[in-house]
């Protein structure tokens, strides 16, 4: 007689172990959804983080203890001086100097960003639009109200402005993102072309030559292009090449001693937190004060002053600037030297494993 097929007992969705799954999850599609899951969520995480660190820095901006100087007669200044000390929520830093001239000079050599000289009938003001236009407009504004309160003439002097071709310092704004994008290139390129350890010191060279060559440029296109600033060009040009280093060498060096994970991380960094908080269209004291510090010691935040100085000051107050850039510099540098130090010894380890024993055939 003949015998019917043996027929598989375990219930529908019964998974190959015996395991009853719901219907179609299968323990690989199962494996799909949680990537899928951790995916979705670490993205809203990122771009929320984002969200916050753009969103914060505009909404709370304004001036954080800007220093401002005032001369006149004693007895106008101590007024002004206990006013905004009184009332101005330590947006500015006053001090007294003795003649117009004097507070000039400090506000050329950055000291402040601008004062006030007290006349009888008269208040004149001096601002730096090319510190900080913001900053400039709103000593401006106060200066105003100063006049009008005391009945008083007002004249403004731009002391240290933008050139002519670009009165509003629009290229210095624009030249953020491109400066952050351009310092990411070559970590991402010179990896595609030269991977490896055999490529690193290539793509190390390669790295520090697109920075000299970039630098040039970008300050060739912001002076002679766009008319935005008008110091130094080489004095200028080199400053931008060191910027450019400090944003392409660190990344590179991640990317070296950590893989794709540490150039996203170093990415994440300059681009999500430098950038917002680097202060190149307002100036650093156009935000509160931890985010200011945070942000000058980020590589965007001390380019963006390191242009200024050179570009607008001859070259006052680049020290500072100059120094965090060439420690990230330095920074990556040890990092690229610890991931060829690395590879050298986990290329040497096999050979002294394998060796066959005394004795061996």
């Amino acid at each position: 007689m003949p015998t019917s097929p043996p027929t598989d007992s375990r219930p529908v969705g019964t998974g190959a172990s015996g395991a009853t799954e719901p219907d179609g999850a299968t323990p690989s599609n199962r494996t799909v959804l949680k990537k899928l899951a951790v995916v979705i969520v670490g993205l809203t995480a990122v771009l929320t983080v984002m969200f916050l660190a753009f969103g914060l820095p505009a909404i709370n901006s304004g001036p954080h203890h800007v220093p401002i100087g005032v001369t006149g007669p004693k007895a106008a200044t101590d007024a002004l001086r206990s006013s905004i000390g009184e009332h101005g929520d330590g947006a500015w830093d006053v001090t007294a100097y003795p003649d117009a001239k004097t507070l000039t000079r400090a506000v050329e050599e950055r000291e402040i960003s601008g004062g006030f000289a007290l006349g009888q009938g008269s208040v004149t003001v001096y601002s730096a639009s090319a510190a900080g236009a913001q900053t400039a407009a709103a000593i401006n504004s106060m200066g105003s109200v100063l006049a009008t309160g005391q009945h008083a003439r007002v004249t403004v002097h731009d002391v240290v402005p933008f050139p002519e071709d670009d009165s509003r310092g629009a290229g210095l704004t624009a030249a953020a993102l491109p400066m952050i994008i351009g310092g990411s290139m070559p970590a991402i390129a010179l990896l595609k072309l030269f991977p490896g350890h055999s490529g690193l010191r290539t793509r190390v060279t390669g790295a520090l030559l697109f920075a000299l060559a970039a630098g040039f440029a970008m300050t060739a296109v912001l002076q002679f292009g766009f008319g935005t600033v008008d110091g130094s060009y080489w004095l200028t040009a080199l400053g931008m090449s060191l910027s450019m280093a400090a944003l392409a060498i660190p990344l590179l060096g991640l990317e070296s001693l950590f893989g794709f994970a540490g150039l996203g991380a170093g990415m994440a960094l300059v681009m999500i937190v430098g950038n917002p908080l680097s202060g190149m269209a307002t100036g650093a004291h156009w935000l509160p004060d931890g985010w200011s510090t945070v942000g000058q010691l980020l590589p965007p935040g001390a380019s963006g002053s390191l242009l200024r100085a050179n570009a607008y000051f001859d070259g006052t107050g680049a020290a500072g600037p100059i120094a965090v850039l060439a420690c990230w510099v330095l920074a990556g540098l040890v990092l690229v030297l610890a991931a060829d130090r690395r590879a050298r010894k986990s290329a040497t380890t096999p050979e002294s494993t394998t060796a066959p024993a005394l004795g061996t055939a």
